[in-house]
């Protein structure tokens, strides 16, 4: 969210690729663009954030080739970076459990509000960390990455996630630092409200595939978390099993992409909240038949709203490819900026980025010729 208290600000959006880093740069109402890069080319970027807090700070999760995982630091947009003193790694084996090493960070989130210098990643394979200083030094965090249950229900780092099995969707709470809660594919969904001391699970009500125990949170994929800017009590979640809305203090999912059209499907990667009105979101179905394509349901490309909290939704295609157009939409390539009529972006893995200044209802490509897209974010810097 962007800082109310903060004075002028540019909208930016943070586009991390198979090959490097962009930023688009609005150069006046959302109608020109100005394209800046690449940063770390050919460096695999999972995932840019701008801090909301002070509107300067950015942090980039790249993977570095043959040098490995890292988190790079940036306090000027870009100008200059400054690879972390110490990344995300996990610490020595422990419980009798088998060692393991840091493959990529996936997802990286602020702390809270009142905690200014705490970040949060998600690492592949699964783990938690946190820094405290701004992103420059990250140790693990809590007692999940060597809890001997969480560790089954990790499975292997063999379990067919593409680019391997991995921590996401990390949401704090904005009412209450202490509550955060995390998704793992695989693993499920789970939460703490003691700052990580303890952590309950948070997998009824979902569905997993035909013929594995519903019960069991390592047969669970949630592929996106969203909690709701305006009604924090209202998470919303894209899962490899369809798409559910889960309204506290309840803690049984319910699967509201039924209402999806079933030519249509309601399998995908990722999903978008409205910043002010919990009943809007949006998501990018593909093909999750047989052999799991992941591309768009034939070849044609579009976006879904609901308006009423799940109990209908609307296709959005204006201005997108009619057909042959078998786009892959990752779960964090998909974003809303804050403006009074919403704007969304997102980017698949041709290297198209798109965006829509009407809240889906048109789509004007806004840059071509990229590397498959990771992740997009929609951020507002200080200026």
């Amino acid at each position: 969210m962007a800082n109310p208290n903060a004075g002028p600000q540019r909208l930016v959006l943070l586009v991390a690729t198979r090959k490097g880093l962009w930023l688009l740069h609005d150069e006046g109402g959302r109608t020109a663009w100005r394209l800046d890069g690449p940063h770390f080319l050919g460096h695999i970027v999972h995932h840019a954030v701008l801090d909301p807090r002070d509107g300067h700070t950015l942090l980039v999760a790249a993977r570095t080739g043959h040098l490995g995982p890292t988190i790079l630091r940036s306090t000027d947009l870009g100008a200059h970076w400054q690879e972390a003193a110490r990344p995300p790694a996990f610490g020595p084996a422990v419980n009798g459990l088998p060692a393991r090493t840091v493959d990529h960070t996936f997802w990286l989130a602020p702390g809270h509000a009142s905690q200014p210098g705490v970040w949060y990643a998600g690492t592949s394979p699964q783990g938690l960390f946190r820094s405290e200083d701004g992103g420059q030094t990250w140790a693990p965090w809590s007692s999940l990455n060597d809890d001997p249950d969480f560790r089954t229900w990790m499975g292997t780092v063999q379990d067919g996630t593409p680019d391997g099995p991995k921590l996401h969707s990390i949401l704090v709470d904005p009412d209450d630092p202490q509550h955060i809660v995390l998704g793992m594919s695989g693993g499920g969904v789970h939460e703490t409200r003691d700052g990580g001391h303890t952590f309950q699970t948070l997998i009824d009500g979902l569905d997993v595939v035909e013929g594995f125990e519903p019960g069991e949170p390592t047969f669970h994929d949630p592929h996106c978390l969203r909690q709701c800017p305006s009604r924090p009590t209202r998470l919303y979640q894209q899962n490899h099993c369809g798409i559910y809305r889960l309204d506290r203090p309840a803690t049984r999912w319910e699967r509201i992409g039924r209402a999806m059209p079933p030519e249509v499907g309601d399998v995908g990667f990722p999903l978008v909240v409205h910043p002010r009105d919990a009943d809007v979101a949006w998501v990018f179905p593909m093909d999750g038949t047989d052999v799991w394509p992941r591309t768009s349901p034939g070849g044609r490309p579009a976006a879904y709203v609901t308006r009423d909290g799940g109990l209908s939704w609307s296709r959005q295609a204006a201005g997108f490819p009619a057909e042959q157009a078998w786009w892959t939409v990752k779960r964090q390539a998909m974003t809303a900026d804050r403006e009074a009529t919403l704007g969304l972006y997102l980017g698949h893995s041709g290297g198209e980025l798109w965006g829509s200044v009407d809240e889906g209802d048109h789509w004007q490509c806004l840059a071509r010729h990229l590397p498959a897209i990771q992740a997009v974010e929609a951020v507002y810097a200080a200026v």
